[in-house]
């Protein structure tokens, strides 16, 4: 690569892991992969990763011990050093899980803009500090590169008023405790992927499955979100790897008043030991469960597929019907057995499953006189941060 090519480098910090990709700042804003990495069980064996562009593996390490965010971070910095030489980087690009009820778009990082979101936290106690501590590390390590937050909320603000709202006091809803949903850079990718694709199917009613070790759905009308799985916090909607999902408020008093659980005790449960893992008493991995042939891992994907199907029907009413379905993420795009259990129960809706599409993981997973249409489509949270950082930069400019 030229020497001084400008990079825009990209930052995605989960609860137990770290991704971070980094692309040339091309003619005419185009931006072009150079290196793409992923630091992961950061709380159990942490593994490193990054591969090129062509997606050869470049740099790799293993750790024995537990390995915190900062020694992430520092590890990530130092491999980008040592595989991009005369690297510079002219913007950096955060995924931020919570961006509150004022943001309805990326903003460029200050002060003021920090504080704002330190205060919410507690919204998303998991995620959110580890989403802000690259902010603070690039800060010290690159001082005076400019820093944008890319909210996961923020797609979700085109949602109807009605559809972000709790039955509570309104002083409540006034305070914050309303539906954000989440996973919005996720689905604004796949929105536009969907467009590029078949844009006569993106401008219609579509249900998008981000199906990962964190799970959701997202409803969609030509485009813009109008309705979402996920609501006050990540931990609502469908189950996942190891969150809860949808739970009803008097279980959790049941745990206070009769079990006698701490609120730390209850936070650990619900995000930590529910979902594929609880139920399983297994693995929160689908691929592990769906290999096994124990009755519980079993049990755990029928729960799953189940729960996933309902959303699929709730969101459709809110759209009026349904003309197509996308699956993304992790299991949405590797786990054909969960796509076509899925499908097969989506008859009613006017899906006709391809079996040998969908075996074979192609991009369209229906046959052609299916009244409405299945879609596999990747997402790429990183390159749609990157095209918000780019965007932001050229406008100060």
């Amino acid at each position: 690569m030229a020497a001084r090519q400008a990079l825009i480098a990209v930052a995605n910090a989960g609860s137990s892991s770290l991704k971070f990709a980094l692309y040339a700042v091309g003619e005419g804003g185009v931006l072009s992969l150079q290196l793409r990495g992923l630091v992961e069980e950061l709380d159990r064996a942490p593994h490193f990763i990054a591969r090129d562009a062509t997606g050869q593996t470049v740099a790799e390490r293993r750790w024995a011990e537990v390995l915190g965010h900062d020694a992430a971070l520092e590890q990530a910095i130092e491999a980008v050093q040592q595989l991009l030489p005369g690297m510079h980087v002219v913007g950096v690009g955060h995924r931020v899980v919570h961006g509150g009820a004022a943001h309805d778009q990326a903003v460029v990082v200050t002060p003021a803009l920090m504080a704002e979101l330190e205060e919410l936290i507690p919204l998303a106690p998991l995620h959110e500090p580890h989403n802000l501590a690259p902010i603070r590390l690039a800060w010290r390590r690159l001082p005076g590169v400019p820093q944008v937050a890319c909210f996961d909320t923020a797609f979700h603000r085109s949602n109807p008023a009605i559809a972000q709202m709790f039955a509570l006091p309104q002083e409540l809803h006034d305070a914050g405790v309303r539906r954000y949903g989440f996973h919005g850079l996720s689905y604004e990718y796949i929105a536009g992927r969907l467009a590029e694709l078949a844009p006569d199917v993106a401008a219609g009613r579509v249900v998008v499955l981000h199906l990962g070790n964190g799970a959701s759905a997202c409803a969609l009308q030509g485009g813009r979100s109008v309705a979402s799985s996920m609501g006050f916090t990540a931990v609502d909607g469908l189950p996942m790897g190891t969150r809860s999902g949808n739970l009803d408020p008097g279980v959790l008093l049941y745990l206070v008043q009769q079990r006698g659980m701490s609120v730390p005790a209850i936070q650990d449960l619900l995000y930590k030991r529910a979902g594929l893992l609880g139920v399983s008493g297994i693995s929160s991995d689908m691929r592990v469960l769906l290999e096994s042939d124990a009755p519980r891992a079993a049990l755990a994907v029928d729960l799953f597929v189940y729960r996933v199907v309902r959303e699929i029907g709730s969101l459709a009413a809110a759209l009026g019907g349904l003309d197509a379905l996308v699956f993304t993420a992790g299991i949405g795009e590797h786990a054909a057995p969960v796509r076509a259990r899925v499908l097969a129960q989506l008859g009613w809706l006017g899906f006709v499953p391809d079996e040998a599409a969908n075996a074979a993981h192609a991009q369209r997973i229906t046959q052609a006189g299916s009244r409405a249409s299945a879609w596999v489509l990747p997402t790429d949270e990183e390159l749609m941060i990157a095209r918000h950082t780019l965007a932001l930069l050229e406008h100060k400019e």
